[in-house]
């Protein structure tokens, strides 16, 4: 009996851990929606204003004419930024700490003393494993305005243009479809024509042409300094905002994934603690039942 007692205990526990993960799947389903609808009205623009600034740099190497600080590349790298966007919550899989492992691999690849700017607070993870982290922002679940990311843009640009960084990357996860996310180290600063990955939301070969086979010529006004100066940052600053909604995108539909597996899983954990119940019931009442034909027995002699 008291063996019983203790399955009946787990089946309620596990049932009531299978309301709450349901639960969570739906919320998480239905702030995927809203994302995946915002991030595939940006995606387009996003991706051609990029190959705009690669144009630029393009422009910006042959002539002398066009030349902006953000455009042009420095002699040497002394040190790196990077900027990663996580979730403020866990419960969605490998999502953070595959985002987390991109990032960390820079380290690896340039060898280069590298400070991070945290989107996220699952992202301050690095601060224990004794990454250098600079600031740390507040993350939305619903990205509504690009206001929102101005406070990182703003910070991105001052410190590239005041020379404490020569390199800016962000580190985010590129929406792909609700079962599949794809975290991605991308070069914000400077704008280089050397990199092909460098489109958000695009994967494989859905990419457009590089922009270093384009024969575009570009006429300024009222000057290409001036113009440069006003475009430049802006369409940097879509790229940034375009990275934060393929990382919400991302997200949502990660933990909603993970909270489906976690549904199912439980499902499966209450149907044999089900059977396990009945065994161990059943088992119990042919005990009975042999203790009472025994002392029948025994009162019949």
């Amino acid at each position: 009996m008291a063996k019983t007692k203790e399955i009946s205990r787990r089946i309620k526990s596990v049932s009531s851990t299978k309301k709450i993960t349901k639960a969570m799947e739906m919320v998480a389903a239905a702030k995927m929606r809203k994302a995946i609808d915002a991030v595939l009205k940006t995606r387009t623009y996003a991706n051609l204003s990029w190959e705009t600034v690669l144009r630029l740099a393009q422009l910006a190497t042959a002539s002398e004419e066009a030349t902006h600080p953000l455009l042009q590349a420095r002699p040497e790298i002394k040190r790196v930024a990077v900027v990663l966007i996580s979730s403020n919550r866990g419960m969605c899989g490998a999502y953070n700490a595959a985002v987390i492992a991109k990032a960390e691999h820079s380290l690896q690849t340039h060898q280069l003393p590298t400070d991070f700017i945290i989107i996220g607070k699952k992202g301050t993870i690095l601060q224990q494993r004794g990454r250098n982290i600079t600031a740390e922002f507040e993350k939305s679940d619903i990205l509504t305005d690009a206001q929102e990311i101005y406070p990182v843009v703003k910070m991105v640009l001052e410190d590239y243009l005041s020379g404490k960084y020569d390199k800016v990357l962000v580190a985010y996860t590129d929406f792909v479809n609700p079962v599949k996310q794809v975290p991605r180290l991308k070069q914000l600063l400077p704008v280089t024509i050397e990199k092909t990955e460098a489109y958000l939301g695009v994967i494989g070969d859905a990419a457009p042409a590089p922009a270093a086979e384009a024969a575009l010529e570009y006429k300024f006004e009222p000057s290409p300094a001036v113009v440069l100066d006003m475009m430049v940052p802006r369409l940097l600053e879509v790229q940034l905002y375009q990275a934060f909604l393929e990382a919400n995108a991302a997200e949502h539909s990660a933990r909603m994934t993970a909270m489906h597996q976690a549904t199912d899983a439980a499902t499966d954990m209450v149907a044999e603690l089900t059977l396990f119940y009945n065994k161990a019931r059943q088992a119990g009442i042919t005990a009975e039942i042999a203790e009472i034909s025994a002392g029948a027995n025994a009162l019949a002699e």
